[in-house]
């Protein structure tokens, strides 16, 4: 199959003697991209550093790559922004993350590179553990774009995600068949509390009928999880020529309240349902199953 490299949307970078990833602690004058991430074709970032050091060890276990119980160096020890790859919270943090790591991927020559997102939501009309692939992320109002200001002027990008990709994860949790998912859009928000419609944030102008009524909506036009760093994902992997994929794990169904109610030990349980169903297509891609 003909090899799909990184694009990269930038001439610039062509006349920069040396690119540092300032968030990574990398640079190209100091380490050999190509020698430290030629091979790799699966990238997973979360938002959380703990649940993706937990990852890291489970996808080694789950691939045969080390010593079952061995530690995993954070090759960003460097810098205190970023653990491999854990992004934080919100669209500026992944957005600063995907910039250096697609330059990355771009440097070290990488190919055929797929892309996941794996997370937690809030649900929509689903019972809290199910997960959600993201078929596209919409904004606030239900569109399917990213809006940001670049140089004082607002510009609009798509923010479909690779229909082919979420199909293949959907059939893998079918075989799985451990846990409900379902392919749905995502509502990418700027805030965690109004900005989700939430009851309990220290600022609330509306009444729990208004919240119910836009959560409706919300659900009737395709939206099934809400969370914070989808459309910044969906419209950077566009552009850089990458498949990419959500795949997050629904905490509480949003129309039954704000405030994440189950016990700890079935949080924990459904963190690892995405990671899961992740590991999975991974070891299906590379025959392993």
């Amino acid at each position: 199959s003909r090899e799909n490299f990184i694009h990269l949307c930038n001439p610039h970078l062509e006349k920069m003697k040396e690119d540092i990833l300032y968030h990574f602690a990398l640079g190209t004058g100091t380490h050999d991209f190509p020698a430290l991430f030629g091979d790799v074709k699966f990238v997973c970032v979360g938002g959380s550093p703990s649940r993706m050091k937990a990852f890291t060890a489970y996808i080694a276990e789950e691939l045969e790559l080390g010593r079952p119980g061995c530690d995993y160096p954070n090759i960003c020890e460097g810098t205190d922004r970023y653990t491999m790859y854990k992004h934080g919270m919100g669209i500026p943090s992944i957005s600063i993350m995907l910039h250096e790591l697609i330059k990355l991927l771009y440097h070290a020559k990488c190919s055929n590179v797929t892309i996941i997102r794996i997370g937690t939501s809030g649900g929509i009309g689903l019972e809290p553990g199910s997960v959600v692939i993201t078929r596209q992320s919409v904004d606030a109002t239900f569109k399917p774009q990213f809006e940001q200001v670049i140089l004082g002027k607002t510009v609009a990008r798509n923010t479909n995600l690779d229909e082919q990709l979420a199909k293949e994860l959907m059939e893998c949790s079918k075989e799985i068949n451990q846990f409900n998912t379902v392919i749905g859009n995502t509502m990418c928000t700027l805030d965690f509390y109004e900005g989700q419609g939430r009851l309990d944030g220290a600022i609330c102008l509306y009444t729990e009928e208004e919240k119910l009524q836009y959560l409706k909506e919300a659900y009737d036009s395709g939206v099934r999880n809400i969370e914070m760093e989808s459309s910044v994902f969906a419209a950077m992997c566009n552009f850089s020529g990458v498949k990419g994929a959500v795949v997050c794990v629904t905490l509480l169904n949003r129309l039954e309240g704000d405030q994440i109610s189950s016990p700890h030990d079935v949080i924990v349980e459904y963190e690892q349902r995405p990671q899961k169903l992740v590991g999975y297509f991974i070891k299906k891609r590379l025959g392993k199953v």
